[in-house]
């Protein structure tokens, strides 16, 4: 098996920026969202992987919440062109990514989350890897935690 490879979430302002500029135009307008229409919620933020390389093995995550609150990942299916289209429900992949720190849980004890799901997750991401060079995510952040607090990654093993 090839090397390492790690992937840093990185948050997409313009994109996020774009997603709320949608919400709040049809706030003023006082129209509704599209059939299936998928808004960015408040607590919400665009995020991106690179893909450097298409041959990819999905291997671990690595999350670090500092403090307690839960946040998730959800991949997008769309190769993005939000001034076209927007995201629709549809286009918004299973399983997500769910991880947390409850009140009273040590610090340097290990973050929560569903492992299967974070498995078929990454192992998801790596196939979609295959035929892009970028991938969106959502990230919503609830029960105290904050994007400051979080620093989120995918190890991936290069296929030589």
């Amino acid at each position: 098996m090839g090397s390492e490879m790690e992937l840093t979430f990185t948050e997409d302002l313009q994109l996020t920026e774009m997603m709320r500029l949608r919400v709040q135009s049809l706030q003023q307008r006082g129209q509704k969202r599209q059939d299936g229409e998928r808004l960015l919620l408040p607590h919400e933020a665009v995020y991106r992987l690179d893909f450097t390389e298409q041959e990819l093995t999905f291997s671990h995550w690595n999350v670090t919440l500092h403090g307690t609150g839960r946040f998730t990942v959800t991949g997008i299916s769309q190769l993005w062109t939000p001034d076209l289209t927007n995201l629709m429900t549809r286009q918004l992949l299973e399983p997500i990514g769910q991880f947390w720190r409850n009140a009273g849980d040590p610090e340097d004890s290990p973050i929560k989350c569903l492992e299967a799901d974070i498995q078929e997750f990454g192992e998801r991401i790596a196939e979609l890897a295959k035929v892009r060079k970028v991938m969106y995510f959502l990230f919503a952040y609830k029960e105290g935690a904050k994007k400051e607090k979080i620093s989120c990654s995918l190890v991936f093993k290069k296929n030589e």
